[in-house]
């Protein structure tokens, strides 16, 4: 019997932290949001985490109702060997990774990922309208595919910074993630659309060191 290929999920957002990603897993309430999360029928935690490198530009944007009205985070749809969005990788099932996604994109019937045209093709909108759902590919990791998903066009009529509590949450899932010094990690902020220029920016360097 061949042992099924597992998916790694990409996240560069708020998930970057374990535990808030674990709640789409085993379910529960992330701190500073407003939505609990069912969990998946599986609620076995990733065999595996690492860090992934996003050759593409991240953003925020939208005005979420789980972050009181604040912008989250996007990446935008082409790739780009000058930007770098820094992620961290999670794998899980197949259907863990379509019950996280049904739960990212607020879906509650059925949904089917077709993963092999995705691979082909390197995206696939599967569901129109909704804020994730266009599904990117982003290569493989020891033969198992790497997904991410995001807007399926770039939202920059809709850019809208993030709060303290979203923000604090990427930081802490890059600390978690990467060994990265404060100034580092300022540095990373500061470009991004939705931080440069807005009040937040202003609020990184107490924010990193808080966390």
């Amino acid at each position: 019997m061949t042992k099924e290929k597992k998916i790694w999920y990409a996240s560069y957002g708020s998930n970057l932290l374990e535990e808030r990603f674990n709640c789409y897993i085993k379910g529960g309430k992330p701190n500073g949001s407003n939505n609990f999360y069912k969990g998946c029928t599986d609620k076995t935690l990733p065999t595996e985490s690492e860090e992934i490198y996003i050759k593409s530009e991240l953003y925020f944007a939208n005005k979420s109702k789980s972050w009181n009205g604040s912008g989250v985070g996007f990446i935008k749809t082409e790739f780009d060997e000058n930007k770098t969005t820094l992620g961290k990788m999670y794998l899980i099932t197949k259907e863990q990774f379509i019950e996280v996604v049904k739960q990212e994109t607020n879906n509650n019937g059925e949904l089917i990922i077709d993963f092999e045209k995705a691979q082909k093709s390197g995206s696939l909108i599967f569901r129109k309208k909704s804020w994730y759902g266009n599904l990117l590919y982003l290569g493989e990791q020891n033969g198992n595919p790497i997904f991410t998903f995001t807007n399926e066009r770039n939202l920059t009529d809709k850019i809208n910074a993030p709060n303290k509590e979203y923000l604090s949450m990427i930081i802490c899932g890059l600390k978690e993630t990467y060994n990265l010094s404060d100034l580092e990690i300022k540095e990373y902020f500061e470009g991004i659309e939705g931080i440069k220029g807005n009040p937040i920016e202003k609020e990184l360097e107490k924010l990193i060191r808080k966390e």
